[in-house]
């Protein structure tokens, strides 16, 4: 690891800061509860970022940054994990650096209110947790899922984009999926982790209706299942989900997402100032009878009214959330204390197995069926076993959509059923 990278973090740690902000030529952007400032006396130039992000990257990390001219990934050290984005710009590689120290707050450092913690005793369901970037969505997952972990005996399996907080077994088993390293896609791990006899499972980011799609069956077939949506507020993040997909599918997933919702969160982290720092101010959204309705009917505008009217069923509006908790709050915990090393952070080394090439960049996806694979909008070339009861998708072309698959399998679908399989 860079030493001049290392020493910098270690110092963004003892002076609390959230982001880094490196770019060539240009003094180190850094920010402080959620302000942004200028520190002019530390600069990398262009062929120093250049030499430390290939340091930093695995080889399919640097293929994807060659391809696609921008990269997430991941690192740990000294009981310290980062997010880093490495993206293009005018002035070459830019990083955008998050602090995740491995020590996972608890729901009370981290100024949520207490009926969060009734999300633990859910068995099933889908718990939404959503805002914008920076607002503390992974951390407040995060620090649920620990609970979970604290208190029950489940099977917890989490697919991320990179892996932000790592977690340490205790009275649960966890285990974690990064895409690009351990899996390729969210797709992948969600078809993958049906079979793996999970009891609670983690998906990092709703984006694709593909994703969107098999995150509401996992919920649907019995599972807890968290994920976070990029939305300002409940009825944002409805619609997000409902209209990912057009047409008669509209009705489906729309149904799907009234019948397995649970709590759906929003969250946004406002600086308080008679503390001096900034605290999360919720949205609570539950899916009682009255939610589910509004969600089956896509009438999505009363469901501020129904927070409104079910205050004692828990939920609140952002306003009403500060008017009752925040206001009424007498003392927070600062964010230095939630935030702080400690010898719980988790020390277990990556493993990569002798069998698995990590620079490999053939996505595989398994399918129970043929059927089931003409039904993914991310495909390409299709090889398969008519014989086995295991059927691949190979992508070997990763920008064919899905007519193109349709196209191609009409074509080849007589010689695919006579020919034997062709391993790849």
């Amino acid at each position: 690891m860079n030493q001049r990278f290392t020493d910098l973090i270690q110092a963004a740690i003892k002076q609390r800061l959230s982001d880094l902000h490196v770019t060539g030529g240009f003094p180190l952007i850094f920010r402080r509860d959620g302000v942004i400032h200028f520190d002019k006396n530390i600069k990398w130039s262009h062929t120093e970022i250049d030499a430390m992000v290939k340091e930093m990257l695995s080889e399919r990390q640097l293929q994807t940054l060659r391809k696609r001219w921008s990269v997430d990934f991941a690192l740990s050290f000294n009981h310290v994990r980062v997010r880093i984005n490495a993206f293009y710009t005018t002035r070459g590689l830019s990083l955008a650096i998050r602090l995740l120290p491995e020590t996972i707050p608890d729901l009370i450092s981290l100024n949520l209110h207490p009926s969060l913690s009734q999300i633990v005793e859910i068995q099933s369901g889908l718990i939404l947790v959503c805002g914008s970037t920076g607002s503390g969505k992974s951390t407040t997952v995060a620090a649920i899922i620990e609970e979970i972990n604290r208190t029950r005996a489940s099977h917890i399996i989490t697919i991320e984009d990179p892996i932000e907080y790592r977690f340490k077994p205790k009275k649960s088993f966890i285990e974690q999926r990064e895409v690009g390293i351990h899996v390729p896609s969210f797709n992948q791990g969600l078809l993958d982790v049906l079979r793996e006899d999970p009891d609670v499972i983690f998906v990092g980011e709703l984006r694709e209706p593909d994703t969107i799609r098999l995150t509401l069956n996992a919920a649907e077939s019995g599972h807890l299942v968290f994920a976070t949506v990029h939305a300002t507020d409940a009825e944002d993040a409805v619609y997000r989900i409902n209209n990912c997909v057009t047409g008669e599918n509209q009705d489906v997933i729309r149904y799907q997402f009234a019948s397995t919702i649970s709590w759906l969160i929003v969250q946004q982290l406002t600086h308080i100032k008679r503390v001096g720092f900034r605290v999360p101010i919720l949205s609570i959204l539950k899916g009682t009878p009255s939610v589910q309705s509004s969600i089956r009917e896509n009438k999505l505008t009363q469901l501020e009214t129904v927070m409104l009217t079910n205050r004692n069923e828990g939920m609140y509006t952002m306003n009403l959330y500060e008017k009752e908790f925040i206001n009424e709050r007498s003392s927070f915990i600062p964010p230095n204390k939630s935030f702080g090393m400690g010898a719980d952070s988790s020390k277990e080394k990556d493993f990569v197995s002798s069998l698995i090439d990590p620079n490999a960049v053939q996505d595989v996806i398994y399918m129970s069926s043929i059927d089931d694979a003409l039904k993914t909008e991310n495909s390409s070339k299709l090889t398969v076993s008519p014989d086995d009861e295991q059927h691949y998708v190979i992508l070997e072309d990763h920008d064919m959509d899905l007519k193109d698959l349709l196209a191609q399998y009409d074509e080849s679908k007589e010689e695919i059923i006579e020919k034997p399989y062709r391993k790849k």
